[in-house]
Parts: C-alpha cells; structure tokens; sequence
C-alpha cells in the first residue's frame, strides 16, 4: 500500500491521460470517416500515429534531459492540445497524417515522463506490483474513456472539449507532485536483430501483436459503424475488447509461468484471436458482436505481455532493457504497418474485409511460432521468469528495470535467463530456425 501512495499522483495523471487518450484514439477514425476521408487515408493516418510514437520513444530522452520531467510533460502535453485541436478545423489528409503522426509522439513522450518517474519510486521489490497497477489503471482509464464516448459521441465538439478537459488534468498531479523527479532518462535502445537471436517468438508475438491489436484501434470501430450503421455502438464495441483482454491476462500469463510454456501459449492466443476475428468477420447484430469483441480482446491482448515475458526469459539481466524496448518499439512497427496495409485493403476490395485479414493474419503467426523447434536459448517450462502485467499502451520508460529483479535469491544465484548464452557464445550453433 505504501508502493501505491508514494505514486498516487502519478497514477491519477495516468488515469487522466488515458482516458483522454482511449478516447481519441476511437473517435478520430471514426470522426475522419464522418468528413470523408477514405479508409485509406484513416490506415495511413493510423500508421502515422504510430509512426510518431516510435519517435517519440527515441526524442523525449533528451527532451527531458534539458529541461526535466515536469516542462517536459507540460509542454508534450501543450502540443498535443494545440494539435489536437487543429483537426476539427480541416478536413485535409495531409493535415490528419501529419498531426496524427504529431500525437503520436507527444502522447509516447507523455508515457515516457510518468513511467520514468513510476520505475524511479518504485524499487526492484516492488517494481513488478507497481508495474501492474500502472497496467490496471491503465486498461480501466482507456475502457472508461469509451463508455464517455458513447455518451458525447454526436457531438464534436462535446467530444473534443471532453478529451481537451481530461488532458488538461492529467497535467495538474504532476505538475503539484512533492515528489523529487528522477534523473534524466536512459536513451532507448533497440535492437530487433538481436531479439530475433534471443527468441523468434518474442519476436513474433511482438510483431504480430502490433498487427493485430494496432489494426483494431486504428479501423475496428469503421468497420462496426460499416457493419451495424450506428456510430454510438463503436465504443462499447471498443469498450468489450479491452475488458476481455485485461480480465483475461493474469491466468493466462500465471498459468504460463511454470506450467506451459511461452511458446504453446502464444501459439494458440494467436490461433483463438484468428478464430474470434473470423467470427467477427461474419457478426452483424450487436449482441454477437460484443460476444465476439469480448473474446477477440481476451485473446489478443495478451499477446504482447506475454512476448514481454518470453523476451525476459531469454534475455540476460544486462540486456532486458534493450529486449523490452525492441518488444514494444516492435509492436509499434506491425501496428503501424497494419493499419496501413490493412486500411488499402478495405478501401481496394470494398467490403468488410478487415477481420477477415487480422484473423488470416493471426493465423500465419500461429503456424510460424508453433513450428519453431526448441533451440539453444531455450527456457525450461519450470523456469520460465514471473509474469509481469503489461500493455502496449506504454513507452520503454516501463522497462527501465528488469521485472525478475525481485526474484534474485539470496545467495545470489543466477536465474536461467542469465545462463542463457550470448549471440557471439553461440556463434554459428544457432540457426535462425532454432531459436525457440
């Protein structure tokens, strides 16, 4: 409880920012469809959104090296209002993509100053608690900011005013916290090779995950106002989703923890999310749609903790860090690249294509994770590290500590990941095809 007060402001700004955040993050595909602008255009402007975020990940350190964690949010969170407000004043794709783009990393930068500050209070005995009520807050704040939706949703500038309100507030926590700030933030660190040696599940539960979950926020809602004609359903459809996923992915990742491994249970979140998406595919009443939303959500938002957790079993403690963030920054990059494909697809084909090609989609990954054979990095099922709660929905910031921290034993024994070999240890006796 203690772990809780000493971040309390910091969590209410979350709550704030991302209940603003889930918002905006429905209604502007929708209200782009409203003027418009093709399906197209409303994948490009997604795909730009995460775009942004990826840069986001890689300035807002030395933002905040220069002027500190709290002008730093201050002024992320000015230019995503005074941006935010340009789009209801045009209908210019050009204009959509660029501030799209503009949003998506002042809102990764934003994620950056709070999780900072959340890994600085927290230590390593109580980083992985604190990680899961950041996640918690996190999931409920983008939940609630949909049933606000469904009450504003009509009227533009209620719903425009409402998002501009609730980001507003996010800054006054922070910016009256008695809390020291921490120092500057570490520079993000990638590398998507080296991840793919340590583990081509991760890799690809990282890659698919963005895809699949990146593809849903950027067109499922069009697709439900296509389907159904009523924009009002959007975000309870929305809403389902995220309620299944967060409802969903403790016992999926505690049953992962010992008992099965990383690898099967990937797999077959993938296969379920591939056979929910077709069942959306062919939905068209509202009770089927929220049954099949619920279960999609249960399936596909667990996707990324779990490569999360399959990265950090096969990562030395030195590398994590590095690992994590190329999960995440990985992520950004299939969601970026989905919701453009995905959104030519549907303008080019003309019909209500979209969960027929993340369910085709879910289904590849399915395949290529189930067939990777047990390789030298690989894991024992019984030691496979402690499931961490997790979302997307953050930057590399969340991962600045590795969450088996407070699993070291006393006598300063080794985990297995940190047994596990490096690339250049390895040389030539790993495949590529042989990297579980």
């Amino acid at each position: 409880m203690s772990s809780v007060r000493s971040v309390f402001s910091l969590l209410l700004t979350t709550a704030f920012l991302l209940t603003g955040h889930g918002i905006h993050m429905t209604f502007l595909p929708l209200m782009a469809s409203d003027i418009g602008l093709s399906q197209t255009v409303i994948g490009i402007s997604g795909s730009a959104y995460f775009a942004g975020f990826i840069s986001g990940a890689m300035v807002t350190p030395h933002i905040i090296a220069k002027v500190g964690h709290i002008r730093s949010f201050t002024t992320l969170m000015a230019v995503f209002l005074c941006c935010f407000q340009i789009l209801p004043m045009t209908d210019s794709s050009v204009m959509w993509i660029l501030v799209r783009f503009l949003l998506g990393a002042v809102m990764c930068g934003a994620y950056t100053v709070v999780e900072s500050w959340l890994s600085d209070q927290a230590d390593a005995s109580t980083h992985g608690r604190v990680l899961g009520i950041y996640t918690v807050v996190v999931l409920g704040a983008m939940a609630l900011g949909q049933g606000l939706l469904s009450r504003t949703y009509g009227e533009a500038a209620q719903v425009f005013a409402l998002i501009s309100i609730l980001i507003s507030c996010a800054i006054i926590p922070v910016s009256l916290t008695s809390s020291l700030a921490p120092e500057p933030v570490l520079a993000t660190r990638i590398n998507f090779m080296k991840l793919y040696h340590r583990s081509h599940t991760a890799f690809a539960g990282a890659l698919g995950s963005g895809l699949i979950i990146g593809t849903f926020w950027t067109l499922g809602a069009i697709h439900v106002v296509s389907v159904t004609g009523n924009a009002d359903f959007a975000p309870a459809f929305v809403a389902v989703s995220i309620l299944g996923g967060a409802l969903v992915q403790y016992p999926i990742g505690i049953a992962s923890d010992h008992r099965i491994d990383r690898r099967h249970v990937l797999a077959f979140l993938c296969v379920m999310s591939g056979i929910t998406a077709f069942y959306l595919s062919s939905a068209t009443d509202t009770t089927s749609l929220l049954i099949g939303a619920a279960a999609f959500g249960a399936a596909s938002n667990s996707l990324y903790a779990i490569s999360l957790a399959k990265a950090a079993d096969n990562s030395p403690r030195e590398e994590f860090v590095m690992l994590g963030s190329s999960v995440l920054l990985l992520n950004a990059v299939g969601a970026a690249i989905g919701s453009f494909v995905f959104g030519w697809a549907m303008r080019a084909f003309e019909g209500d294509i979209l969960f027929t090609l993340i369910g085709a989609t879910s289904l590849v990954f399915a395949f290529f994770i189930s067939s990777q054979p047990k390789g030298a990095t690989a894991v024992p099922t019984e030691e496979q590290s402690t499931f961490v709660a997790a979302t997307s929905a953050t930057a590399p910031a969340s991962l600045q500590q590795d969450p088996r921290a407070g699993d070291i034993a006393e006598e300063d024994q080794l985990t297995p990941a940190d047994t596990v070999p490096t690339t250049d240890e390895l040389g030539s006796e790993i495949e590529y095809s042989t990297a579980a």
